[in-house]
């Protein structure tokens, strides 16, 4: 397999945003908040900065290490989108016969679902660290500077109301057709600013 010499991307850091490389930890400052993200598992890649960009540099890498390499910038253009605009997440809670509640429970980090498809017992999501839920009647909002975070949660809200088993199937008993469409789904996403 072909190495490619050299790679580098470089991230315009805008004003009013402050970024730090401490070895392979990155943190981004802005208006909104901060985020901080370790690329530690990133170990042929060159983080740093000049002129106010963020140079990510790999010598001799493979095709995997150059995907890496833009990986890489992505998600600090996000981290740095985040800081400046956040992300926002909306939810759509849907249900046909069995009203569902939603909770937040801020202090143990769950969202606490109720009554889907009638059952008595509740269903727990985790709140990744680094996004905010409310909810506002039929809606969940997931807020946060960091788009892994916000994107994470709407995910584990999403799988905990998720359709399993004999609810999938159509009133003939095979999968896909009208079947039961319970369920919290994300239908918009937006940036807060």
């Amino acid at each position: 397999m072909a190495r490619i010499p050299y790679v580098r991307q470089e991230v315009e850091v805008p004003d009013g945003v402050k970024v730090s490389v401490e070895g392979k930890r990155v943190r981004v400052e802005g208006p909104l908040g901060s985020v901080e993200k370790d690329f530690s598992h990133a170990k042929d890649i060159l983080i740093g900065l000049e002129d106010g960009k963020v140079v990510l540099e790999a010598y001799f890498v493979n095709k995997k290490g150059y995907a890496l390499v833009n990986t890489l910038a992505s998600k600090i253009r996000n981290m740095i989108v985040g800081v400046q605009r956040g992300f926002r997440y909306k939810m759509k809670i849907v249900y046909a016969h069995f009203p569902m509640s939603v909770k937040v429970d801020e202090k143990g980090g769950l969202v606490i679902i109720e009554n889907f498809l009638g059952r008595r017992d509740k269903i727990r999501a985790k709140i990744v660290p680094g996004a905010k839920v409310r909810v506002e009647k039929d809606d969940v909002i997931v807020e946060g500077v960091d788009v892994e975070a916000v994107a994470q949660t709407a995910a584990n809200i999403h799988e905990a109301a998720r359709l399993r088993g004999k609810y999938r199937l159509c009133p003939h008993g095979r999968e896909g057709g009208p079947g039961v469409l319970d369920g919290i789904y994300v239908y918009a996403k937006e940036h807060i600013k």
